[in-house]
C-alpha cells in the first residue's frame, strides 16, 4: 500500500514539475535562441540544457533542507513563499507568456551569442529550472525526506530531464508542428494545473503555521 501511495506522490511531483517548467511552452524560446547554431551545435545545446536542468533540480532536492536550515527558514514559511511564487508564474502562463517572466529586461536584451554556453545560462537557468522549479523541488524534498522518497524524486527528475532532451532535440519540427496557437494552448493548460498546485502548497503551509484557521472551517 505504501508503494502505491509513494508512487502517487512521485507522479504528483513529476506533473507539478512539468507544469512549472513547461518544456512545451519553452520550445519556441529554445528554438529561437539556437537558431544561429548548426544542427550538431543545437543537438549539443539540447544535451547540455537537459543535463543542467537535471543537475540543478537534483542539487535542490538533496541540499534544499540544508539551505533552509542554514538560513533558519521553516518549511511551512518556505511553502507559503514558494506557493505564491508558483501562483504568480501560473498567472503569467495563463495570460499566454511563453517564458518571458523568467528573464529580466537585461537578459532579454543581451545577444545570446555573448554567452559561452547558452545551454546552462540562460536556457537551463533561469528560463527552464528557475526559482519556481527549484522552490517546488525543495518543498517536496523537505516534506518527504527518507531515502526511498529521494530515490523516487530523483528518478522523476531524471525522466523529466530525458523528456526535455527529446523535446529540445526535435525542437525544429515540433515548433513548426505545434505552432504559436498550440504553444499558447499548452501553456494555458499547464498554467491552470500549476495554479491549483501552488494554492495547495500555500494552504498546506498556512494550515501548519496557523492551526486555528483549519478549526474555523
Amino acid at each position: 500500500m505504501d508503494i502505491v501511495i509513494n508512487f502517487a506522490i512521485y507522479l504528483q511531483f513529476f506533473i507539478g514539475l512539468f507544469a512549472i517548467v513547461n518544456p512545451f511552452g519553452g520550445l519556441p524560446i529554445f528554438f529561437s535562441m539556437t537558431a544561429h547554431q548548426y544542427e550538431t551545435e543545437r543537438n549539443h545545446t539540447s544535451l547540455i540544457t537537459s543535463l543542467s536542468i537535471g543537475v540543478i533540480l537534483l542539487v535542490s532536492l538533496y541540499f534544499g533542507k540544508f539551505i533552509l536550515d542554514a538560513f533558519s527558514i521553516s518549511l511551512n514559511s518556505f511553502r507559503v513563499a514558494g506557493g505564491f511564487l508558483i501562483v504568480s508564474i501560473a498567472m503569467t502562463m495563463i495570460s499566454g507568456k511563453l517564458g518571458e517572466h523568467k528573464q529580466n529586461k537585461e537578459e532579454k536584451n543581451e545577444d545570446v551569442k555573448d554567452y559561452e554556453n547558452i545551454g546552462v545560462v540562460p536556457l537551463a537557468m533561469p528560463i527552464m529550472a528557475g526559482p519556481g522549479a527549484i522552490g517546488s523541488t525543495i518543498v517536496w524534498g523537505t516534506r518527504y525526506n527518507n531515502w526511498v522518497d529521494y530515490i523516487g524524486f530523483s528518478v522523476a527528475i531524471i525522466v523529466f530531464a530525458m523528456i526535455c532532451y527529446i523535446l529540445f532535440r526535435f525542437s525544429a519540427p515540433l515548433v513548426k508542428k505545434l505552432g504559436k496557437t498550440g504553444s499558447n494552448v499548452v501553456t494555458r493548460i499547464m498554467g491552470l494545473i500549476l495554479m491549483a498546485l501552488g494554492i495547495e502548497i500555500i494552504v498546506a503551509g498556512l494550515s501548519n503555521l496557523f492551526p486555528g484557521l483549519t478549526s474555523l472551517n
